[in-house]
């Protein structure tokens, strides 16, 4: 009779097992035929929102069709088209200066600036795999609402199942659980989050090759300003040298009665103004070494560049440029991935007007008793989808809207305006080649004309046939034309490097 009950026994436990495998069975292929329909309905899903384009050129503000200066530049321009991407090179090149090229790989290397750029563009290269993780299910393990072991006691006026009303229970939960969700990108809103994302780690990179252009550009300029400043010093000093003779000679003659005190007064003052002057030259050539050893990244104390005078010439400027070098400047390229970012935000935005679809899944082990916590017995699992539907907001998702649509009108404003700041700086930079060029010609003609009036003046001084008024005079105009010469040259070379940064990298593209 026993062996008879135990077999029944057995053969109705057999009986509940297979029952609960069958539904098991038909959960699972349940579970995989739903997961599979919701996958198709996700991959088939539209992405709401505009889709990302280049805005035209406003009617009231066309794009010029020449260079103003048409003798100079008979360019065509047309509506830009970033290509930052373009390679540069090492334009400074374009100086043939050893110095300088060592102090431009000094500041790309060491530039703090810089530094901070590539760990921004880095930032935002790895926020692309953040906005990309959204695509995938997200799998955590433990942390439940009440803790992965519990103890907790009932209420007494809180019937549950299987424990009479009016009676209190106090027992221990032990829960290892698994969760799973997943969104399902049926209106492209992770979609769209991941295209700003790379829209944005885009502008980062484009934005690095801006610190990248201005750290060089800044590193030239304030090398030819110190280069130029040698130059005034060794000027000045030269003209002192030549005003302490003339000093020296107007006392002479003042002591033989040939001229009166006011010639030596009128000398002396002309020596101790040229002297004056060097103090002001040294300062502003010291303050100009500490800004380049800070470029550089190296600390001012003791940092030496620049030491000898301006010899280099300004490079030649082609006669005509190609309009796709404007395309070449990375912040009209950053200003462009901006609004593209913008723009992916509208759609969103506008995909929080619709239902969101997840899969949310739970697995793990639960006991009320510590020793059978991870028995198979002690298993649970649940999975299934939910749907979330934004009836009253309270007016946030239409608010966010229209934030991103003005947001992205501010884009494209700003890109425009960086167009319309390039064509201005390279019109400023040809007319500044041209009109400098031309007032240092004419500068030097001035220099040595009031040279060779001063040769007339210290003559006829000499001879006793004029006050030392005019050779004072002559000296000062002479001393004048010669430092704007000096400064013109100065200026050439940094209207050259402006150029070259306004153009985005020089005017040959893939030069190295």
């Amino acid at each position: 009779m026993k062996t008879a009950e135990t077999k029944a026994l057995f053969t109705e436990d057999n009986e509940v097992n297979k029952g609960e495998k069958t539904f098991e069975a038909h959960a699972k292929c349940s579970l995989r035929s739903l997961c599979c329909l919701l996958l198709s309905f996700s991959l088939a899903g539209c992405a709401v929102g505009p889709d990302y384009k280049r805005p035209d050129v406003t009617k009231n503000q066309p794009l010029p069709k020449n260079f103003s200066a048409a003798d100079t530049n008979g360019v065509v321009w047309k509506l830009a088209e970033p290509s930052a991407n373009q390679p540069r090179g090492d334009w400074w090149n374009f100086f043939s200066d050893d110095e300088l090229n060592s102090l431009e790989s000094l500041a790309q290397t060491n530039n703090q600036n810089l530094a901070a750029a590539f760990a921004r563009f880095q930032q935002a290269r790895d926020l692309i795999g953040v906005a990309n993780s959204e695509f995938y299910p997200q799998i955590s393990a433990g942390d439940t609402p009440n803790g992965d072991v519990t103890r907790q006691r009932t209420s007494v006026n809180q019937p549950e199942r299987g424990i009479p009303a009016g009676a209190a229970s106090i027992y221990n939960t032990f829960t290892a659980p698994i969760y799973l969700g997943w969104e399902m990108d049926l209106w492209g809103r992770v979609r769209r989050l991941s295209e700003a994302a790379r829209a944005r780690s885009l502008a980062s990179a484009d934005d690095l090759e801006s610190t990248k252009l201005s750290v060089a550009a800044e590193v030239a300029d304030d090398f030819f300003t110190i280069k130029t400043l040698n130059n005034e010093y060794m000027l000045v000093t030269n003209t002192i040298q030549t005003y302490r003779r003339s000093y020296e000679l107007t006392q002479n003659l003042r002591k033989g009665g040939a001229v009166s005190d006011l010639d030596v007064a009128q000398a002396e003052t002309e020596l101790r103004a040229a002297e004056a002057q060097l103090p002001d030259i040294e300062l502003r050539r010291t303050q100009t070494l500490h800004a380049l050893a800070i470029l550089c990244g190296e600390p001012p104390v003791g940092f030496l560049a620049a030491t000898n005078s301006l010899s280099t010439n300004a490079p030649i400027v082609p006669p005509s440029l190609p309009s796709e070098l404007l395309e070449h400047r990375p912040d009209i390229a950053a200003a462009e991935r901006r609004m593209a970012a913008a723009n992916a935000d509208v759609g969103v935005a506008k995909a929080a007007f619709f239902p969101t679809v997840k899969i949310d899944g739970l697995a793990g082990f639960q006991s009320i008793s510590f020793s059978s916590w991870f028995n198979w017995s002690s298993r649970m699992w649940s999975v299934g989808p939910s749907l979330e539907l934004p009836l009253f907001t309270g007016g946030l998702n239409r608010a966010n809207l229209k934030a991103t649509h003005a947001a992205y009108d501010a884009t494209i404003a700003d890109y425009r305006q960086t167009v319309l700041t390039a064509f201005g700086e390279v019109e400023d930079q040809l007319a500044a080649q041209k009109l400098l060029a031309t007032e240092w010609s004419a500068e030097n003609a001035a220099a040595n004309a009031a040279q060779r009036a001063l040769d007339v003046a210290n003559n006829q001084y000499k001879a006793g046939l004029t006050t030392y008024l005019n050779v004072a005079t002559a000296q000062t105009l002479a001393l004048s034309h010669e430092q704007t010469a000096v400064q013109l040259q100065g200026q050439r070379l940094t209207a050259t490097v402006n150029l070259i940064k306004a153009l985005g990298g020089g005017w040959e593209g893939n030069k190295k």
